[in-house]
């Protein structure tokens, strides 16, 4: 048996593709994990400098744009990579194009923010911090080379671009902290840091073609833009409604609350959201190998489907229950005594992640079996629920009511689709 694994693994290690492919995912694991950890230590930092106020009022600018910054990507990542994987010979026109859409898109969200802020009880300093925030998405245009470095298994290169802005940011973040900045200060990171990231990316893209590459190659092609717009609109529109998932409770919590709560708030979610990365990892490692069970065998492909279910729930109930206990230590340990509500927000957030992780397989099985359209219908009953929820609960419960709101519409949506797919397949 040990022979057979050994010789089934120095079979693996030989082969040209799964060696290519491994390595590429590696790196893009290893740089997930090292922003998270360099994110949580500073981001603690951060939070304990500006104290629960300052800090409420930052994640509320950044909550805030991220509603609208999501129509800037226009849904167009994995379409540009598909057609960069199916035609490597017209990436000049492909990317050209991706580009200067996504630019459009950053202006009319800059544009869109400019309307929107009249809707809001925001002062003239909040408002600047939302613009300063905001600017940032201009120079994420750029991110259509790493479309480009994806579509070619080359993410070393955007993990590069990648470490070297998070590296700068996290240098200047803590030279601000021990200079004794002002709130506005750390919004100019977020630019800096677009900036600093899109060089990157620009400099390996030159690096990789040869630095003769010639730039008016990059050319705008308006029938292409209207092929990849047809493909992609379904996807700004999941994207919208997931954008507003996430971040909805923080803006009313702003708009309704006040930024004190919204910063105990921030605290908790943070933490809360940490194990989120869990998903991606395993979805992105097993999902190729679910399509081919699909195929080839009906009944593996449910037995698997029920056992990564039955050991997703047994681990995320676990560490919900783990947390809920020791969330008051955890919060005062991280964030200090300034953050002492961020603890019950804890208590009931991190459970919002129990249905997501155990059953967030039914999702990929949605899109094996192009049922993807039941994503798009839970999404929007998810924003529905979230905003009329919040809009009854925050005012008398505050945090704990957004919490709790997040709980239930994050366990009724995402049982939904395990129905709605379990009816349709017999699962």
């Amino acid at each position: 048996m040990i022979k057979k694994v050994n010789y089934n693994f120095r079979l693996l290690r030989n082969h040209t593709g799964f060696m290519k492919y491994f390595k590429n995912t590696s790196w893009l694991f290893g740089e997930k994990i090292l922003r998270m950890v360099i994110g949580l230590f500073v981001g603690i930092w951060v939070a304990r400098y500006l104290g629960p106020e300052q800090f409420g009022l930052f994640n509320y600018a950044q909550s805030f744009v991220g509603l609208f910054a999501v129509i800037a990507t226009l849904g167009l990542d994995g379409i540009v990579i598909r057609e960069l994987v199916k035609d490597e010979s017209r990436y000049c026109e492909l990317i050209g194009t991706a580009f200067f859409l996504k630019l459009m898109g950053a202006l009319c969200v800059l544009v869109m923010l400019a309307i929107a802020i009249n809707f809001t009880k925001n002062n003239y300093d909040t408002n600047v911090l939302i613009f300063i925030i905001a600017s940032s998405t201009i120079f994420q245009s750029f991110n259509v080379i790493d479309f480009y470095f994806q579509s070619k298994v080359l993410s070393r290169y955007v993990v590069y671009a990648n470490v070297i802005s998070l590296f700068a940011s996290t240098i200047v973040k803590v030279v601000l902290i021990l200079s004794d900045a002002p709130l506005i200060a750390f919004a100019w990171v977020v630019f800096f840091d677009s900036i600093v990231l899109s060089m990157g990316l620009m400099f390996y893209f030159y690096r990789t073609l040869g630095f003769e590459f010639e730039l008016n190659r990059i050319k705008f092609k308006y029938d292409r833009a209207v092929l990849l717009l047809k493909d992609s609109w379904p996807l700004i529109l999941s994207g919208i409604a997931s954008i507003i998932n996430m971040r909805i409770d923080q803006v009313m919590l702003g708009n309704i609350s006040d930024f004190n709560v919204v910063g105990n708030y921030s605290a908790a979610v943070r933490l809360s959201e940490l194990w989120f990365i869990l998903p991606a990892v395993i979805g992105g490692s097993i999902y190729p190998s679910f399509v081919a069970i699909r195929q080839s065998d009906f009944n593996v492909y449910r037995k698997r489907i029920f056992l990564i279910t039955k050991v997703m729930i047994c681990l995320s109930v676990a560490f919900a229950l783990t947390v809920t206990f020791l969330s008051d230590f955890i919060v005062f340990y991280l964030y200090g005594f300034k953050y002492a509500e961020a603890a019950s927000y804890l208590k009931i957030h991190i459970w919002s992640g129990v249905p997501y992780l155990s059953f967030f397989i039914f999702s990929q099985v949605a899109i094996i079996e192009n049922l993807t359209k039941i994503s798009l219908y839970c999404s929007v009953y998810a924003v529905i629920s979230n905003i009329a929820l919040n809009s009854i609960f925050i005012p008398s419960y505050g945090g704990i009511g957004a919490a709790s709101t997040t709980l239930f519409v994050a366990s009724t949506s995402v049982l939904l689709t395990v129905y709605i797919v379990y009816k349709r397949l017999k699962l």
